[in-house]
């Protein structure tokens, strides 16, 4: 029988995370990419123009705040997570498995080449926890934009319940 040292253990660790947060990531893409696209989307570097808005306090038009708020959901969503998660764990498996292999040997530049992806998706996972924190100001936005927000005739509800009122 082959005896796992803590090494051997922390890499089929990693590797299962991998391929866990790997598969949460692919559904959460493929749901995006099936999403119709909002028109304003389809322009070049739409997204950062909206954000850059947002983030200055600068006003939005009403097709610019539908689609901030869906920016804002995308980024926040905890799927969205599992895609620097994935990066993360794939630069631990790198690390991991390459100390494995040397069974107690000195480690070279190449084993930590995987801190790489580590850092990569920190970076991306900073950038997706400071795109979360945009909801308080799309929600001053949106009460800006639409002061009536809070009635049951702005809500798709209660425009369907004042119609069978009627």
């Amino acid at each position: 029988m082959v005896e796992f040292g803590l090494w051997a253990w922390l890499t089929i660790i990693a590797f299962c995370l991998v391929l866990v947060s790997a598969t949460i990531a692919s559904f959460y893409v493929r749901r995006l990419l099936n999403r119709t696209p909002l028109p304003i989307s389809e322009e070049i570097d739409s997204a950062f123009a909206i954000v850059k808005k947002v983030r200055k306090g600068q006003p939005l038009s009403a097709d610019e705040l539908v689609y901030a708020q869906q920016i804002v959901a995308d980024r926040s969503s905890l799927m969205a997570f599992c895609i620097p998660g994935t990066l993360f764990m794939l630069g631990c498996f790198y690390v991991l498995g390459s100390l494995y292999h040397l069974h107690g040997a000195t480690p070279s530049e190449r084993t930590f080449l995987g801190v790489i992806p580590m850092l990569t998706s920190t970076n991306l996972a900073l950038r997706l926890v400071s795109s979360a924190r945009l909801k308080r100001r799309l929600q001053q936005a949106s009460a800006e934009v639409d002061p009536h927000r809070g009635s049951a005739a702005s809500t798709p509800a209660g425009i369907f319940s004042s119609c069978q009122q009627s």
